[in-house]
């Protein structure tokens, strides 16, 4: 059983920036998908960021195009969520999402694997 581990979330002010990290144990590379969820308490998780294997796009949601970059970094073996000019709103547990079946990492309910969460909290 893969385990997905996050790392890098804390407290910021607005127009700060946070790196999220996540990380898989025992490594693998044969994912399907990756990507970033996020939610707040009471709401649904939503997507914010992913990347597929095959193809070199990268997708995000509209509320972050600009501000966040996700990545892969082949050298620690990391997802990478970069995370800049940080506003209020994207205040949220960051969650960390992998897919080795072929199913789109664009919502919840496809994501086979989870990591733990990490809590994200911009200050205005």
């Amino acid at each position: 059983q893969v385990q997905l581990a996050e790392s890098g979330g804390g407290s910021v002010q607005a127009g700060g920036s946070l790196r999220l990290s996540c990380a898989a144990s025992p490594y693998t590379s044969d994912w399907y998908c990756m990507g970033w969820f996020r939610q707040l308490p009471g709401k649904e998780r939503e997507a914010v960021a992913r990347l597929y294997s095959a193809i070199p796009d990268k997708f995000y949601a509209d509320s972050v195009k600009g501000r966040f970059t996700i990545s892969q970094d082949n050298a620690s073996k990391t997802m990478i969520l970069q995370m800049n000019s940080l506003k209020p709103e994207d205040t949220a547990m960051y969650y960390c999402a992998a897919n080795r079946q072929r199913r789109l990492c664009d919502t919840s309910s496809n994501i086979d694997y989870w990591g733990q969460g990490t809590q994200v909290t911009v200050s205005s």
